[in-house]
């Protein structure tokens, strides 16, 4: 069969009486630490695959049905929640009324859940993969501290409502795990400032640190969710009185179906999100296929004899190979 196979490296292999007596005598012609030389192990790599990089990933139409069901389900949340304020309620203002705490729904659903979600997935998008890594962690970082940014003025309009009403803060649970939200994402995003775009983080403590910032960020995105959820519940209760929440008015079945589509947006961005197959590539990998890109024909390229592999593959076969300065974030 013909195939492009790329040089890999691994751990020589003996039979057990070569390998004793390679220990019991070594070679004078080499040094005895040659013994310990890795061997080249050959890993084929189709040219289709190699050119069409972004449709041979494993479930590519899957991923996009998802991408586009959750760019869906997030803008239509955004949408829904400012018909919400402008029509049910009183619309938006920075007065220290009521419009004034409008923008805290408005504003934690398009930042701390639509912008969030989409930085949590960017780097699993196909046709960024040839961007180099340092240019995606600056769009990851970019765009969480738009989210941060949004929700710290969300809260603001908040304390600033209450304290003009003279209602009291930092009673309900929504309010306790809304602001704990807020302050382990705002030092979720100097960490991995510090570790991951900082040159001066060692490898070992960026791979130390990527299980727990991959961990920390998906807990505090599913927690967001969560507690957007009991603030929406939270307000109807609060607003609707004649007729109450419980008779089911316009609005509140309307603001129901918003909480559905909350819900529903973190449900696939956290799919997304936890599917290996789905990470972005080892970076050299992907310039490895580039530079072998460069040399092929097209007719090499469309040849239905090349053996097929996948990155996944390789990372099996040389798991240290996938240390953390290359790993995605999310």
């Amino acid at each position: 069969m013909g195939g492009i196979r790329l040089p890999s490296l691994t751990p020589p292999s003996f039979s057990p009486g070569e390998e004793g007596a390679r220990h019991a005598t070594p070679s004078r012609a080499e040094p005895s630490c040659s013994r310990l030389r890795p061997t080249l192990e050959f890993v084929c790599i189709p040219c289709s695959y190699v050119l069409g990089w972004t449709r041979k990933m494993e479930g590519y139409k899957v991923f996009l049905a998802l991408l586009g069901s959750a760019l869906l389900l997030g803008f239509l949340s955004v949408v829904f929640a400012v018909v919400w304020v402008l029509y049910y309620r009183e619309g938006l203002a920075w007065n220290g009324d009521s419009a004034e705490f409008n923008w805290h729904p408005v504003l934690i659903v398009t930042g701390f859940v639509f912008v969030q979600g989409i930085a949590i997935i960017v780097y699993r998008l196909p046709w960024t993969w040839k961007c180099s890594k340092v240019l995606m962690k600056l769009i990851h970082a970019g765009l969480n501290t738009v989210a941060l940014t949004l929700a710290i003025i969300s809260l603001v309009a908040v304390f600033d409502f209450h304290n003009a009403k003279k209602i009291p803060n930092m009673y309900s649970l929504h309010s306790w795990i809304g602001l704990t939200a807020v302050i382990l994402y705002a030092l979720q995003l100097v960490l991995g400032f510090m570790v991951f775009l900082l040159p001066f983080a060692s490898t070992s403590l960026r791979a130390t640190v990527m299980p727990i910032h991959v961990y920390s960020g998906l807990l505090i995105f599913g927690t967001v969710i969560a507690t957007a959820l009991m603030g929406i519940t939270e307000k109807l209760i609060f607003s609707l009185k004649s007729p109450s929440y419980s008779s089911s008015p316009e609005e509140a079945i309307f603001v129901n179906v918003l909480g559905v589509l909350i819900f529903a947006y973190g449900a696939v961005i956290l799919w997304m999100a936890t599917r290996s197959h789905w990470k972005r590539p080892l970076e050299q990998v992907f310039q490895a296929h580039q530079r072998i890109a460069e040399t092929l024909s097209d007719d090499d390229c469309h040849s239905p004899d090349l053996e097929f592999s996948s990155d996944a593959a390789a990372r099996k076969r040389n798991p240290k190979f996938d240390e953390a300065g290359q790993r995605s974030t999310m």
